[in-house]
């Protein structure tokens, strides 16, 4: 689906595409693409590089188009981990600013209301880009928290039981975060690029390259502080099943050996050759009474070593 949207006081959606105004595109039909290389002559291989859900950041030219790749964050829909990263495409071509994602993500919409609530003026495509890049920060700011709040909860579940899927739970927590801690990494080396490319002085806005630097830097601090509290969690939790496997085999050892007393004493017994107080009257409440003793004297001691 594509929309057109002018920057008048933040962006308003156009029924037309105007000079100067942006192309966005979302899950791209087969209808969208043919509008693209037909209407504005859009690279083929750029819409199959930004089509790869594993490109990295970077920049790449063909002609007069400039290609533009970042990474943002997403809720995933796959079972396997809870958020993810997705590649947003940015082709400029003098006045032609157009931007094609191939999933359906909240960044979009969120950035195109934040600019109507506060009225950004966006001049031209470097400004676009950089405020799309800030954006991608806040939220992968926002999926972190969640993802910090969510490793809280499966902390406090671990701590009255541990189960398999909390384990799990953690672990996919810690896939999400390796993918943010690469994608924003990726995107911090993207704006050095963008700042070599646009040095001129039409471009040039400090300041915003400054709120950009700072929010990437503390999105990979974050990431990288977050990472570094899970890793130490998991190992935590790794120590204590360690610790409970090992506690568990010390009392199945103690207990085997206090049931093992009477049992060779049974088979003693049992045997089938003459042996002492055979014409006891009261010979089986004896040994019965000698296996007792000496499995309760048994079980005192590993009690006393504390192996129960």
């Amino acid at each position: 689906m594509r929309t057109f949207l002018y920057c008048e006081a933040g962006f308003v959606e156009k029924d037309q595409w105007l000079p100067n105004s942006w192309i966005n595109v979302e899950c791209p039909t087969a209808e969208d693409i043919h509008y693209l290389t037909n209407q504005f002559n859009v690279p083929e291989s750029f819409l199959s590089d930004i089509a790869d859900t594993d490109e990295r950041p970077r920049i790449e030219y063909e002609g007069n188009w400039l290609l533009t790749i970042i990474r943002i964050p997403v809720q995933s829909q796959e079972q396997g981990i809870p958020f993810t990263t997705i590649p947003l495409g940015i082709m400029t071509n003098n006045e032609i600013i157009i931007s094609v994602c191939y999933y359906k993500t909240e960044l979009i919409p969120d950035f195109i209301r934040y600019t109507r609530r506060k009225e950004v003026v966006v001049r031209h495509k470097y400004d676009l880009i950089l405020r799309l890049i800030h954006s991608s920060a806040v939220w992968f700011l926002k999926y972190l928290k969640q993802i910090n709040n969510e490793v809280a909860h499966a902390e406090k579940a671990l701590e009255k039981s541990i189960r398999n899927e909390d384990l799990l739970r953690l672990m996919k927590l810690e896939k999400s975060m390796v993918y943010f801690n690469t994608s924003i990494r990726g995107n911090e080396v993207m704006l050095s690029k963008l700042q070599s490319i646009f040095q001129e002085p039409a471009y040039m806005d400090n300041e915003l390259v400054e709120d950009v630097e700072t929010e990437l830097k503390q999105a990979h601090l974050t990431v990288n502080i977050y990472s570094d509290i899970l890793t130490g969690t998991m190992d935590a939790f790794a120590s204590i099943i360690s610790n409970n496997v090992n506690t568990i085999m010390k009392r199945m050892t103690s207990i085997s050996i206090i049931l093992m007393v009477p049992t060779l004493i049974a088979s003693f017994y049992g045997m089938n050759v003459p042996i002492y107080g055979e014409n006891m009257p009261h010979g089986f409440a004896i040994i019965v009474m000698v296996s007792i003793t000496l499995s309760a004297l048994s079980f005192f001691i590993f009690r006393k070593i504390k192996w129960f």
